[in-house]
């Protein structure tokens, strides 16, 4: 067996994770877990996914959020809704939120006022439900506005990500940089596309100090997007040790 270089760190992630994809979160973890040796990767929490899943009041799964915190498993606050909920735009940012995203950049558009409430109430939220510090902050579809931008920086959060960066809110250090590896299962057009830019990256990005692999609820549906994300695990767990984005900063 190939032993990973420990210099270069392997930081996977399940994104979305609410009670309306507990299943779907539990079969991730079970098979994130298998190739990376156990609970070595993050979790993004939604506090209350598209309206309809509040946490707040649910102690069963306060419950599984602490089980997967004790077992070591990193937790990010992923926004508050993860649905766009401002008006339709023109320019960069509206183009952003048609094409990137199903209309689910929630912090692409939003005020500064508002990005700060959301980050410092779900922030709050979950460390209580925790009783630990959240690991940081990553905005649904990776997409910020000027408002979330200028919020981070004064919300306490330790870390947040991009599709091309992990940086600190405080103070801007970039602390690693590359493209994420994700999948996208909205449409065959899209699952296609995942799939190649994953046969690509396992080609592109092995002798990147750190790279970054995403999962989402979704991918669960189409087998061809579990089998990619298998084998891009497999690739990587070769070259890179799996290890926690706490690392980045000691």
């Amino acid at each position: 067996m190939t032993t990973p270089d420990p210099s270069r760190r392997l930081l996977v992630s399940i994104h979305d994770v609410s009670p309306r994809s507990e299943r779907q979160v539990d079969q991730l973890a079970d098979a994130l877990a298998h190739r990376l040796g156990g609970p070595n990767f993050a979790m993004l929490v939604i506090p209350d996914h598209w309206r309809e899943a509040p946490i707040a009041d649910n102690a069963a799964f306060h419950a599984r959020l602490r089980d997967w915190a004790d077992q070591g498993i990193e937790m990010f606050l992923h926004g508050w809704c993860h649905r766009d909920e401002t008006p339709a735009i023109a320019g960069l940012a509206g183009f952003k939120g048609k094409h990137m995203t199903a209309g689910e950049g929630e912090f692409l558009n939003l005020p500064y006022a508002t990005a700060l409430a959301r980050m410092t109430e779900g922030k709050a939220m979950l460390e209580d439900i925790l009783g630990r510090s959240v690991a940081g902050f990553i905005a649904p579809a990776w997409l910020y506005g000027e408002g979330a931008l200028q919020a981070l920086g004064e919300a306490g959060f330790a870390l947040a990500e991009d599709h091309i960066k992990v940086w600190q809110p405080t103070g801007g250090a970039v602390l690693a940089r590359g493209p994420v590896i994700t999948w996208a299962s909205r449409s065959p057009a899209r699952i296609r596309s995942s799939l190649l830019f994953s046969r690509l990256a396992r080609l592109a990005l092995p002798l990147t100090r750190t790279v970054r692999v995403a999962v989402h609820p979704g991918d669960t549906t189409v087998p061809a997007l579990l089998d990619s994300i298998d084998r891009t695990l497999v690739r990587f767990a070769r070259s890179h040790r799996p290890a926690r984005y706490a690392e980045l900063i000691g």
